[in-house]
């Protein structure tokens, strides 16, 4: 008999099907809540039009919450609670080095280190269903700039982390699954 994974990291690049796939590991035709953490900019009407592709593709079951409080949702989420998707942790980190002001500084703030360490530690002990999409950078050419390397380095980490407490791990690579773990 095989148990259903409780916590599983969906990974991919660019394009890869990572979101896709996540979805279909949960029900459309039941209640799921899609934690979408993409920030919204105003100024970027290409990034809009990728939201709304994604928006528009959730069965009509599932309630979006946008620029969640993933911590929060996770810690939650209780066993026979609502399943959980996270789409995706590269944008909600992002985020996190966008507050900590990493960007501009030389140093990587403490700030990012203990963010990530509060999301491995609430996907670690979150009892329900949770899917998190993530994507994978660290299989090309090391980015010319230090908020490439910074992105890149940081996401890898926290990426590395979150496979160690999930129970199943999958690598999207031109669509089709890999399992890691």
């Amino acid at each position: 008999m095989t148990v259903a994974a409780r916590r599983t990291l969906v990974l991919g690049g660019t394009r890869s099907g990572k979101s896709r796939y996540a979805e279909d590991l949960l029900p459309a035709d039941a209640p799921v809540r899609y934690c979408a953490t993409a920030r919204h900019r105003e100024d970027d009407a290409e990034w809009a039009a990728r939201i709304e592709a994604h928006r528009t593709r959730r069965p009509q079951r599932w309630t979006t919450v946008e620029e969640p409080d993933v911590v929060a949702l996770l810690r939650g989420t209780g066993p026979g609670d609502t399943p959980l998707l996270v789409d995706d942790l590269a944008t909600w980190l992002t985020g996190v080095l966008d507050d900590a002001g990493a960007w501009e500084r030389p140093d990587v703030p403490a700030a990012v280190g203990e963010r990530v360490a509060e999301l491995v530690d609430a996907v670690a002990g979150c009892a329900g269903r949770v899917v998190l999409v993530s994507a994978e950078v660290g299989l090309g050419v090391v980015p010319g700039t230090r908020a490439g390397r910074l992105f890149r380095d940081e996401l890898g980490a926290a990426n590395a982390a979150l496979a160690q407490v999930c129970d199943e791990v999958l690598l999207l690579v031109a669509g089709l699954p890999v399992r890691l773990k």
